[in-house]
């Protein structure tokens, strides 16, 4: 999967674009961005409900594929930029965490 497939989720915004060809090897669901700097995997689908340049940041130390916003949370003008300079994919959605964690678990297993 790739951060290209996710885009085709429906209820998924781009907010943010970045690599879209980047893969995608594992979901990681965190809201506290300490335990995410040291648990998230490289190349994961990081979805949470921290949605600021913070979380981007993290996403860039610890090379997440790309961010899921859930339960309606938005990126600022200023925060996409950063995430975009970053080359880092973020999404939105009204879907809750597990939800969207849902969703793009059942992407993987039909690709």
């Amino acid at each position: 999967m790739t951060v290209k497939d996710i885009s085709k989720i429906e209820g998924l915004r781009l907010a943010a674009e970045g690599n879209m060809e980047l893969p995608v090897s594992r979901i990681f669901c965190c809201d506290l961005l300490s335990i995410a700097m040291g648990k998230a995997p490289a190349g994961c689908a990081w979805v949470t409900v921290m949605g600021n340049k913070n979380t981007v940041a993290v996403a860039s130390l610890t090379d997440t594929a790309c961010i899921i916003l859930a339960e309606g949370v938005h990126l600022s003008e200023a925060d996409r930029e950063c995430a975009a300079g970053e080359g880092i994919s973020v999404f939105e959605t009204e879907l809750p965490v597990f939800e969207a964690a849902l969703a793009l678990h059942r992407l993987k297993e039909n690709l």
